[in-house]
């Protein structure tokens, strides 16, 4: 078999025909675990060559090899059983603690809001038995599965919301290529997803192991935190792919819901690297972690607040934010007057529609920014489309090598960019001009003509905008009156 042709394809097939499965978001969700289980097996047979006295996290019974593995062994009524009533229950409640036993750990995080959807014991078995067909410590087998895994997290798109998780690859590689990350800096995304930033910083990191004591700093350079279990998942599953053996750095959280107050010296990280959600909001209460003058329910505008705040001095970030953060005013336009006054904003490249389609056609931007200095420029650069596009599409979607002309033109921070210069797509404004027209972000550029948008989603993303603006003042105000209201009193 072709692994990276047939073998999703077919898993699929299979679970069609089962009951218990209503759509992409469940196929792709009982593919993760059991994907997940079958790598943590092949992971531990090759630990277990290296290191005599491994002992597995897991109950005996419960390990891959002594229920999944035989092609003939347990199925129907009695493999459903068992799968519902004793696997489930077993790993759900591990006896797990983060230090103490971190496989453990991993393990019981991943089974905490899992679920077994197919109620054909059969047709389960021959799910089984596909996966069965990859030999995960097999260096062909892994590579042609990390790139079939891309098209696995690449089908959340067709997945309902839970397209808002994946990251185009070329996106993703131009960031990390950008900010550079070293071996020894710690790398985080607060907002996870299935782990697109974090397995290419990793892939990037890689290159500069150069002994067993650079793999053992790799191990513990990639942090990551995701608020919903199946992105979670799928995220500890792509690092065991990309060789970390203990991913208990991937934690199921949502990074909003600590005080930021209660952030130290302990949290804070070389490297963030992130697409936070945007167009959505936070649950009620989420935005009393925050300082009362920058308090928000929009999800993108605290992880920009969170993540100028997580940053070591000289930490650098590159952040994907839709155009409604650059131009937005109100609480947007205070956080935008603290990133700019803690961090030196230096790039801010402008992405043309259709990058994330089909999941949205927002304008979005990429936004590349170093703690410990204040702006005094910010240089933007348009990307164009390739000759013959008018928009990406999932047949024709961003590639890497389109960022060549950015790469080519990037120079280095270290010398203030200075070997920048102006061109049709490339422009630069100072902080005077910035703080002048109100910390609007949202610059044209002076090299074209004014264009007017009539894209819905774009005019939509500034409607909520201003609303969203709008019921911030409001409050503020009812705040205000009640507390005078209260010193009358």
């Amino acid at each position: 078999m072709t692994i990276s042709n047939t073998l999703i394809k077919s898993i699929q097939d299979i679970m069609r025909q089962d009951a218990g499965i209503d759509g992409d978001a469940q196929r792709i969700s009982q593919i993760s675990w059991l994907l997940f289980l079958k790598i943590f097996d092949d992971q531990e047979t090759e630990i277990e060559m290296m290191r005599d006295m491994y002992q597995s996290p897991m109950p005996e019974p419960m390990r891959w090899r002594n229920w999944a593995a035989d092609a003939e062994g347990i199925t129907g009524d009695e493999l459903l059983g068992f799968v519902n009533n004793d696997l489930f229950a077993t790993l759900k409640n591990l006896n797990a603690d983060a230090i103490m036993n971190p496989r453990a750990f991993v393990v019981q995080s991943v089974f905490q809001d899992a679920f077994n959807y197919m109620k054909s014991g059969q047709l389960l078995r021959q799910v089984i038995n596909k996966i069965n067909e990859i030999d995960f410590n097999s260096q062909q087998d892994r590579h042609l599965f990390n790139d079939l895994y891309e098209k696995i997290l690449k089908d959340l798109q067709n997945a309902g919301n839970a397209g808002e998780f994946y990251t185009p690859r070329a996106v993703t590689q131009f960031m990390v290529d950008m900010i550079n990350p070293q071996l020894g800096e710690k790398v985080l995304d607060p907002a996870c997803g299935t782990g697109g930033f974090l397995s290419c910083a990793l892939r990037h990191l890689r290159t500069q192991v150069k002994s067993v004591e650079d793999e053992s700093v790799l191990q513990q350079a990639i942090h990551g935190v995701e608020k919903k279990q199946m992105p979670h998942l799928l995220c500890v599953t792509n690092m065991l792919l990309n060789g970390i053996e203990v991913p208990s750095l991937i934690r199921h959280d949502n990074t909003l819901s600590k005080p930021l107050a209660s952030y130290g010296p302990r949290d804070m990280v070389d490297v963030i690297l992130t697409n936070p959600p945007f167009g959505g909001t936070e649950e009620p209460g989420t935005e009393s972690n925050f300082p009362a003058d920058i308090r928000t329910k929009e999800t993108a505008d605290l992880f920009l607040v969170l993540i100028t705040e997580l940053l070591k001095h000289n930490g650098r970030a590159a952040v994907v934010l839709p155009d409604g953060t650059l131009f937005g005013e109100g609480v947007k336009t205070r956080i935008k007057e603290k990133l700019l006054s803690e961090c030196n904003l230096h790039t801010i490249v402008r992405l043309p529609n259709g990058v994330f389609a089909p999941y949205t056609g927002i304008k979005t931007n990429l936004l590349f920014f170093t703690k410990g200095q204040p702006t005094k420029d910010v240089w933007y650069y348009e990307h164009q489309y390739p000759t013959g596009y008018k928009s990406y599409s999932k047949t024709k979607p961003i590639r890497i090598d389109e960022f060549d002309v950015e790469k080519a033109w990037w120079g280095n921070e270290a010398d203030g960019f200075a070997s920048r210069v102006e061109n049709e797509f490339a422009w630069k404004i100072s902080i005077a001009d910035i703080r002048a027209k109100g910390f609007n972000l949202d610059q044209k550029n002076p090299h074209v003509g004014e264009v007017i948008s009539h894209d819905p989603d774009e005019l939509l993303a500034q409607y909520q905008a201003l609303q969203a603006d709008a019921q911030a003042i409001r409050n503020q105000l009812k705040t205000i009156l009640a507390a005078a209201l209260e010193g009358k009193a």
